[in-house]
């Protein structure tokens, strides 16, 4: 499986979250430039966890799949179960309920946040509420590459 090659504007792999994407910025979704997309790819799917909490081993703050694939994905994607200006791709739940969540941990503290690009062979038809966890259980079979970028924060 050829891994996806992602590029997000202001984000480098190992690096330091931009502020406007964080709960103490804007906290709106950054864009993705994505290489190396299958051309069997039908949908593509996010999601963003952090892998440094403290309590749980990964924590979902973002899921949302059945973005139509392609070379990108579009910053600022509003809040909504379904995204009709992106082929009614549907978000699921974690720190976000049904939107973007970026990090937010307490001050003082850093933490790792991993963003995990899914290119994959189909829609995924998957009923609410929608957790990561359901997500990748639906998906197994359909995922054909996959790619991450990881953050610190704080």
């Amino acid at each position: 499986m050829d891994q996806l090659l992602l590029e997000c504007p202001g984000m480098e792999n190992g690096g330091r979250f931009p502020i406007e994407h964080t709960g103490r910025g804007r906290d709106i979704s950054p864009g993705f430039s994505i290489g190396n997309v299958s051309p069997k790819a039908k949908t593509l799917a996010v999601t963003l966890e952090d892998v440094k909490h403290p309590l749980f081993k990964e924590f979902t703050h973002w899921l949302i799949w059945n973005i139509p694939a392609g070379p990108e994905i579009p910053p600022a994607i509003p809040a909504g179960r379904a995204v009709p200006g992106l082929g009614n791709a549907r978000q699921g739940i974690g720190y976000g309920l049904y939107r973007y969540a970026g990090p937010k941990p307490p001050k003082g503290s850093r933490h790792t946040y991993r963003f995990t690009v899914y290119a994959l062979d189909s829609e995924i038809d998957l009923a609410f509420p929608a957790t990561k966890n359901r997500f990748i259980r639906k998906a197994k079979g359909h995922i054909l590459q996959q790619g991450s970028l990881i953050c610190d924060f704080e």
